[in-house]
């Protein structure tokens, strides 16, 4: 799932995932009761878009699906992480 949301100064991102998490939870088993094994990954990524960016990282979130016929999320993720010199362990970012 791609999701675009504005955090407030005082929180975190990580008190927001929890959130959202816990909230969406709640709503899918509440409304779809037949959906009852439905559970959140036990892990979550985020990423900070400066304000210019927006525009273009939401037409990228309402498109995401069409985009991912062509390229995995996973190896799109992956070529992200190394563009950016982000370090990761392959171990913990897929379970």
């Amino acid at each position: 799932m791609h999701l675009l949301v504005r955090v407030p100064a005082p929180r975190s991102i990580s008190e927001m995932a929890r959130v959202l998490k816990t909230n969406s939870s709640r709503w899918i088993h509440e409304k779809w009761p037949e959906h009852k094994e439905f559970s959140w990954q036990t892990g979550s990524g985020a990423f900070s878009v400066s304000t210019s960016n927006i525009a273009a990282v939401t037409k990228y979130v309402a498109e995401h699906e069409e985009h991912h016929k062509t390229r995995s999320f996973q190896d799109e993720f992956i070529a992200f992480l190394r563009k950016n010199g982000i370090v990761y362990d392959e171990r913990y970012i897929w379970d």
